[in-house]
């Protein structure tokens, strides 16, 4: 999401759920699966006090939960969307899965590394800014948290098999305001990292209160 696709047109949040249940098989057939996302996974690991990770947003699961699950962690995903977790389940048996909206999320229990990779900026921005307390919620002291965001603040219109679907970003200061203020610590942020296929990346850890 380049800082000039933020001045589109845009659909609105409340049609992503919607959309990617209708375009869940097309998504996940032409979802790239090279797994150019690894380094940053693998960093998000090597911070990591273990492997007990939930995927916010995780979609058919693959290429990011099945990568995670080759690497011995218990991945919990999170998606709320019936049709993505239909998938997910198919591809990656006996993975646990929970259908749920992010917002508001309680699962009553913390992990080693939460993830809202390409998820999180489909949220409009009051509902970004309340996902935080939920990151802390399941955070324990030294809990990894990685998302990815736009370069800066702003709106843009992305698209899932040919559908337009709903982008935001908060401004980094904001979202840097953010993670302090729910106790974490900001470890990396690369706008529209060219060895990422262009994505902004956010990786921080949890200090506790």
């Amino acid at each position: 999401m380049r800082e000039s696709s933020f001045r589109n047109p845009r659909p609105s949040p409340d049609d992503v759920i919607a959309t990617y249940e209708a375009t869940a098989e097309t998504y996940t057939r032409d979802r790239d699966k090279s797994l150019f996302e690894r380094r940053w996974l693998d960093r998000a690991l090597a911070y990591a006090p273990g492997r007990k990770v939930l995927d916010l947003g995780c979609g058919p699961g693959r290429p990011i939960a099945a990568y995670l699950r080759d690497r011995r962690c218990t991945v919990t995903g999170v998606d709320a969307s019936p049709a993505m977790l239909t998938l997910f389940e198919a591809a990656l048996p006996g993975v646990a899965t929970v259908e749920a909206d992010m917002r508001g999320l309680d699962l009553g229990e913390t992990f080693d590394l939460i993830l809202g990779w390409n998820s999180l900026f489909h949220l409009a921005v009051d509902d970004q800014r309340a996902m935080f307390p939920v990151f802390a919620r399941h955070a324990h002291e030294r809990t990894v948290l990685m998302f990815t965001s736009g370069p800066d603040a702003g709106e843009a219109t992305g698209r899932v098999a040919d559908q337009p679907i709903y982008h935001a970003s908060l401004a980094p200061w904001e979202y840097r305001d953010l993670l302090s203020a729910n106790g974490f610590e900001e470890l990396a942020f690369v706008p529209e990292d060219a060895e990422c296929r262009g994505h902004s990346v956010w990786l921080a850890r949890s200090v506790g209160w």
